[in-house]
């Protein structure tokens, strides 16, 4: 599936804005990053509410067809959760922002998009990214890697004379 994202520029600073949000609770920078990627897309930025929790905790974000979207705000997202990481909050905001963003096959567009969107952001700026699955390395990558507890034992054939 091809999928257009914003520059990595760009994606980085949302991911910023967004974790400032998460420490400071400043909802301008919450905004200015909803407003960054709806702008990419040409649309509009949603109507976002706060909740406590939502779904009696066991859901983080909803997305309504009117274009609302629903959050547990990180206040509420600290307390009383067992993942209750910085990390899963905003890639639950990118998974509702797609949910907005793309309204067909939503639940796999929307973990791709989530996906998609925090690759290559480095949070410490080295470049790679700790929160981001590793792929799968080739096949002939993994080849070469197998380490053999012994070498193989290459037998000549015997020579006639």
């Amino acid at each position: 599936m091809r999928m257009i994202l914003p520059g990595l520029r760009d994606r980085r600073s949302v991911d910023r804005l967004l974790t400032s949000f998460f420490r400071d609770y400043r909802v301008l920078e919450f905004r200015r990053a909803i407003a960054a990627i709806s702008q990419f897309f040409h649309l509009r930025s949603p109507r976002v509410e706060w909740f406590e929790y939502i779904d009696w905790g066991k859901t983080a974000g909803r997305t309504y067809e009117n274009g609302k979207i629903a959050l547990v705000h990180p206040e509420n997202w600290k307390n009383g959760r067992k993942y209750n990481s910085e990390r899963q909050w905003i890639n639950t905001v990118y998974h509702e922002m797609a949910h907005y963003v793309f309204w067909t096959d939503a639940e796999r567009k929307a973990d791709t998009f989530a996906y998609r969107f925090v690759r290559g952001i480095s949070s410490n700026g080295n470049g790679g990214s700790k929160y981001v699955p590793q792929r799968a390395a080739s096949r002939a990558r993994r080849k070469c890697t197998i380490r053999r507890s012994r070498p193989r034992l290459h037998r000549r054939p015997p020579r006639s004379r």
